[in-house]
């Protein structure tokens, strides 16, 4: 079973990188860093919030999981 550390640090993560590239759309669609960094930073926190819902749901979830 995924423990919630494990669930927390992969979000952690995925949202870094996703930071840094909503960063540099915003950026290039808006030509305006504090624009593109803010769009960022909502699209961070909201798919952070989503990410480890959805992580947690699949957590509890036994289905498609080997017996090893």
């Amino acid at each position: 079973m995924e423990t919630r550390k494990r669930s927390l640090v992969k979000a952690v993560v995925w949202n870094f990188i996703g930071f840094c590239t909503m960063t540099l759309v915003g950026l290039a669609a808006t030509g305006s860093a504090s624009i593109g960094g803010a769009m960022a930073l909502v699209n961070t926190a909201l798919g952070f919030a989503c990410y480890l819902i959805y992580e947690r749901f699949w957590a509890r979830i036994s289905w498609g999981r080997g017996n090893v």
